[in-house]
């Protein structure tokens, strides 16, 4: 899930292994960067390494075990290791509750199982060393058991660590892994930090506090590298889209506010502390009640048992519309049988929800919806209604799709910036599946949160669109009090039912009172002509007109050298998109002009409300520490650094000049350096093109894609273009060797 604690928790140090665990966290196994492996029993986590251990030239691993686990049988293993004497470091991910199954209490005593009470018994087991890793550190201050003092009778001690039981912040769990790992015998390290669903759970009942802090991307000052999804592995961190290529973007509505993504190592990140986002103001042209009525829908008449599967992406509400309809049907009276599916697909995988109604219980003859006898599938989301689990249900002529396409990025993304969505793909496997005309399809998603203010609607109100479409056998009075006796958001959630019917009576009518404002979206793709006016007009701002007619004249070149070729622009699109981004290179002097452009202040002023302040996370070479790689760390700096960002700005001119401070350092003169020998290469393509050449020479001048972010992670997408470009350029370059030789 977003902002999940094992993102961060189920890390290892570099030439470190792991062996998984039961739980979500288990999911280790299948990230690439997580060299975890195996999974064993309750109880016997790690055990597997104490028989190995002996027979390999591996000195440690780390052994992940979560705190429902430890709390069943997990501290049998640690006993096991512990006296076998074998070197393993168990990981206790104490996330404070059993998030995998529901977000039970771990523990009966009514204050669960604590963090203190894990510690007692570990450090009475004999762990030889034990530390705490936690998100909140100073939750622990002042909170260490008294040395030599008994908790017999002292209730309150029970909640207090153990006499010499260091706490870290998270940040520092590489180094502290890195300590255990070099300690012999059984070593524990317990990391504190409670389930992201859990704490979103809590904070809508109103058990948990929001945080007054919000995380906000400059498009603008991105890179797209995607450091700040390696660093978080979250998926609230999204693909955008932008008329400078694909940028990040953070989901306000499903992101848990875990601020792990602003430790990737790039300046466009901003928190804006304090105030709140603005709720969506509602024009009277969307106000329900102000449109006409909209005819009922004729429902089905269950003349045999009626199969619903609701298909998407668990965590978003799946399993809640199964519910729904479960309760509708029981308040009129019908059969009604649905199958959920549980465990790791709550987090983030996929998700379905087999409802049956029927007119009496004994009509239903299985308990989920068999092969090819599904009467609706409502596709939460394209991937999860093109899997083929669900294509299964579905049969041609019977069932029919309601469908949101809106693209919800996969874990693919957080480890391939370049992802694409499959969206056509899944359409067509879907209309292939039941027919174009029993297919619905509309960005459902896109409807919510233009409507509603809030993707979190985007199920009810598919649910709506099928309800209308005559497809569900339950009456609208049944699934309002259904939605009321849910108690969640009801008003908002009956609203979302009602914008679905709506869409399906007229779809085009309800997408026209929002789609006026983000018409760009719809806009066809640029040609050269505006391609190069909005990057000239950009560089003028960035450093000069007389800078940007450079630009205009290099790009003008390489149009007339392909005109004579006769086929299109593809070579000088390129050479405009990427001699752009090479010269418009992102120093210390754009970061502050792109920060201060009163373009991104509005956008933050019409996204939030109150009394706020816009805080900075930079890392100045100049200034800033460094980690144990000897990478810039960075750190947060408040509202004054506006004030510098905009002094900053103006001094633009000083750029690559003698009197320019940071001109001097191997980042910059690299990044001056790369324009020339860009300029230089495409002088060279030109030399030699042809028509049979114009591919790979389109592909050499796109090189500088490839060249993404800052610092260190700029550095290291630098070194692996080097290597394409050098290929790509011997491929070029064979020809004219080959020809010589003939000769």
């Amino acid at each position: 899930c977003s902002g999940c604690p094992h993102n961060t928790s189920t890390r290892v140090p570099e030439g470190s292994r792991a062996v998984a665990g039961i739980g979500c966290h288990y999911m280790a196994n299948w990230m690439p960067d997580r060299a975890t492996s195996t999974f064993t029993q309750m109880g016997g986590e790690g055990v597997t390494w104490v028989g190995q251990a002996p027979f390999t030239k591996t000195a440690h691993v780390f052994a992940n075990l979560g705190d429902g686990t430890y709390f069943h049988s997990g501290l049998l293993a640690i006993r096991q290791s512990i006296a076998s004497g074998a070197n393993i470091t168990y990981k206790i991910l104490y996330n404070d509750a059993v998030a995998m199954t529901g977000g039970q209490q771990v523990g009966e005593r009514p204050e669960g199982h604590s963090v203190a009470q894990i510690a007692h018994s570990l450090r009475a087991e004999g762990v030889t060393k034990l530390v705490v890793v936690t998100d909140e550190p100073e939750k622990y201050a002042g909170r260490t058991h008294p040395e030599g003092s008994a908790r017999a009778g002292h209730p309150e001690l029970l909640n207090d660590l153990p006499p010499g039981i260091e706490v870290f912040h998270r940040d520092e769990l590489d180094r502290i892994q890195r300590e255990l790992r070099g300690t012999p015998g059984c070593t524990a390290l317990i990391y504190d930090q409670t389930c992201a669903t859990e704490k979103r759970r809590r904070r809508k009942r109103g058990k948990l506090a929001t945080p007054a802090k919000t995380v906000l991307i400059n498009e603008l000052v991105c890179e797209g590298c995607g450091d700040c999804s390696v660093a978080s592995n979250c998926l609230s961190v999204e693909p955008v889209e932008t008329d400078f290529g694909r940028k990040r973007r953070i989901n306000q509505s499903s992101c848990n506010k875990d601020y792990s993504c602003v430790k990737g190592f790039c300046p466009s990140f901003v928190t804006i502390e304090g105030g709140a986002l603005k709720k969506p103001k509602k024009e009277k042209k969307g106000d329900l009640a102000s449109l006409p009525p909209i005819p009922e829908p004729e429902l089905p008449a269950l003349d045999a048992a009626w199969g619903i599967v609701v298909a998407g992406v668990g965590g978003t509400g799946v399993i809640t519309i199964g519910s729904l309809l479960g309760m509708a049907a029981h308040l009129e009276g019908k059969g009604v049988v649905t199958q959920d599916a549980a465990g790791l697909a709550q987090k983030g995988g996929s998700t379905w929800s087999h409802v049956q109604i029927a007119r009496r219980p004994e009509d239903i003859h299985t308990t989920k919806v068999d092969t090819a006898k599904a009467d609706l599938v409502i596709g939460c989301d394209p991937i999860v209604a093109a899997n083929p689990a669900t294509l299964a249900v579905m049969q041609p002529g019977r069932t029919f799709v309601a469908l949101n396409t809106h693209g919800t990025p996969a874990a693919a993304f957080v480890h391939n910036p370049d992802w694409q969505f499959p969206a056509e793909g899944c359409e067509a496997a879907i209309a292939a599946a039941v027919g174009r005309d029993l297919l619905g399809v509309f960005d459902a998603e896109r409807a919510a949160t233009a409507l509603l203010g809030d993707s979190i609607y985007t199920n009810p109100l598919i649910l709506g669109y099928a309800w209308q479409q005559g497809r569900v056998p339950l009456s609208h009075a049944a699934l309002m009090r259904a939605m009321e006796l849910n108690g969640v958001q009801v008003e908002n959630n009956k609203a979302a039912f009602e914008w679905g019917r709506r869409c399906a009576h007229d779809l085009a009518a309800v997408q026209a009172l929002y789609q006026a404002a983000q018409v760009i979206e719809f806009v066809k793709k640029p040609g050269l002509a505006e391609l190069v006016a909005k990057r000239v007009d950009f560089l003028t701002g960035y450093q000069s007109a007389a800078y940007a007619a450079e630009y205009r004249a290099f790009v003008e070149k390489v149009q007339a050298a392909e005109a004579r070729l006769g086929q299109g622009t593809r070579l000088a699109e390129a050479v405009a998109r990427y001699l752009f981004k090479l010269m418009a290179y992102k120093d210390e002097y754009e970061v502050a002009r792109l920060h201060t452009d009163p373009a991104f202040t509005a956008r933050i002023a019409e996204m939030f409300e109150g009394d706020y302040k816009i805080v900075h996370h930079l890392a100045p070479p100049a200034t800033a520490a460094k980690n144990d790689k000897g990478e810039l760390v960075k750190k947060s700096y408040g509202p004054w650094m506006r004030k510098a960002f905009a002094v900053l700005a103006k001094m633009k001119g000083l750029r690559g000049t003698a009197l320019d401070p940071f001109g001097k350092t191997e980042e910059r003169r690299t990044e001056r350096a790369l324009i020339q020998e860009y300029r230089a290469c495409v002088d060279e393509l030109l030399a030699g093109l042809a028509p049979e050449r114009l591919a790979l020479a389109a592909q050499i001048a796109s090189i500088p894609e490839d060249i993404r972010g800052y610092g260190h992670v700029k550095e290291r997408h630098l070194q692996e273009a080097r290597g394409k470009w050098s290929a790509l350029m011997e491929r070029w370059r064979a020809p004219a060797t080959a020809t010589r030789q003939s000769a």
